[in-house]
């Protein structure tokens, strides 16, 4: 279906997806800019907060595993639009229990939501990224990621306003839930119908929902995506841990102020961002295996500058930079290298798969820092991400392209 499109089309299709994937940005850090706001309105210590957010990582999980099955049953269109729409609903469940019902359980009961609908849109917009990166010709999916960082910044920057005003919980998210909803049904318009939905016998309930759940399952016996998990494992956890740990460590390793680690972070940040808008005609001129490489390569060095050069502040700039560089492209290759299969209904099975393997990264690598930190020191505690990004780079092969891309006809 996708050859009979015009480039014009092509190019509203991927832009749709540009929007779905900037939408869960902006949704990820509408939530995280409040979180203080939502600790004091209920008084919540720190032990409870990370319950609540133990609730939105299951919800997230649980979405990551049953999104394959759902996108087979009502396709990607569908599949996008209702994730997205649970992530508003979650969005306004959370603003209400945090201002008007001053119920943590209420909060995350919504963060459980919120984390099901992100989770589920997270393979589905990367499954349809794959489809269009396809049929466009042109690695885009490095660039896709970029806008989710876009949309983390535009969020963080609403979350920061809205704090500064003094906008209710409830309002600020309320809001967002509106721009959500009313951005994603307009963006889906552009999306093109996949088979699943385009073909009766094809989206017809041919067996039940538990043999469909257990057939995506089956993927995690292919070897080949196992090891793209690996690189996925590598990868994520780096990005994950500078993200949460990476400030801590320039103030605390460092010994400098909260500011300077604010600044650092920001370099960090920036770095990746430029990483995935730069990677797209890279993997296109290099492809990925020696891209994946020389990320590796990068991300060590960064790491070790980063890990080696206190008390001299100026290679913690140098070193962030380098680690963000580094660990850019491992998360969008690997989606793409998981989606490149000859039989696109496993797509989304294998994306999940990765998905999942990324996900537990971010979520087990935070603690696993901290609790080596607590032995060791911050700075000491960062070899163990050096170690698995090197891993990574060793299992790049598994990335390899199964077949030279070429521009659609259509161009």
């Amino acid at each position: 279906m996708t050859d009979t499109l015009t480039r014009r089309q092509l190019l509203a299709w991927r832009n749709a997806i540009f929007v779905v994937f900037a939408l869960s940005g902006i949704s990820i850090a509408s939530w995280v800019a409040r979180l203080p706001a939502v600790r004091d309105q209920l008084s919540l210590d720190t032990a409870q907060i990370g319950v609540l957010i133990f609730a939105m990582s299951a919800g997230s999980v649980i979405g990551l595993i049953v999104a394959p099955p759902v996108m087979l049953r009502i396709g990607a269109r569908g599949g996008m639009v209702l994730s997205l729409c649970l992530v508003a609903s979650g969005t306004v469940v959370i603003g209400l229990g945090t201002s008007v019902l001053g119920s943590a359980l209420v909060v995350g009961a919504g963060l459980a939501v919120f984390g099901f609908g992100n989770g589920a849109v997270d393979v589905m917009m990367n499954v349809e990224g794959a489809a269009a990166e396809r049929a466009i010709g042109k690695t885009l999916m490095p660039l896709m990621h970029a806008f989710f960082s876009f949309g983390t910044v535009a969020g963080a920057g609403l979350g920061a306003l809205a704090s500064a005003l003094s906008i209710d919980v409830a309002v600020h998210l309320s809001v967002i839930a509106a721009i959500i909803v009313v951005s994603v049904l307009v963006a889906i318009r552009f999306v093109p119908r996949g088979v699943e939905a385009d073909d009766p016998e094809l989206s017809a309930p041919r067996t039940p929902f538990k043999e469909r759940l257990l057939a995506s399952l089956a993927v995690w016996k292919d070897l080949r995506l196992l090891a793209i998990g690996v690189i996925m494992l590598g990868m994520a956890f780096a990005e994950g841990s500078a993200n949460d740990w990476l400030t801590i460590a320039v103030a605390d390793g460092y010994n400098q102020s909260n500011t300077t680690a604010a600044v650092v972070f920001g370099v960090f940040t920036i770095s990746m961002t430029l990483g995935r808008i730069a990677g797209g005609p890279v993997l296109d001129r290099f492809g990925r295996v020696p891209v994946l490489r020389v990320s590796a390569l990068l991300g060590v060095i960064g790491i070790l500058i980063f890990i080696f050069g206190a008390p001299m502040p100026w290679l913690a700039y140098v070193g962030a930079a380098f680690w963000a560089l580094g660990c850019s492209l491992g998360f969008p290759v690997g989606m793409s290298a998981a989606a490149d299969t000859d039989d696109p209904k496993q797509s989304a099975a294998r994306v999940s798969a990765v998905a999942i393997i990324g996900y537990v990264a971010f979520l087990v690598g935070p603690p696993v820092i901290g609790l080596l930190g607590h032995q060791f020191g911050i700075l000491p505690a960062l070899l163990l991400v050096l170690v698995l990004v090197v891993l990574a780079g060793l299992f790049s092969p598994a990335a390899r392209e199964r077949a030279p891309r070429t521009l659609s006809p259509s161009h």
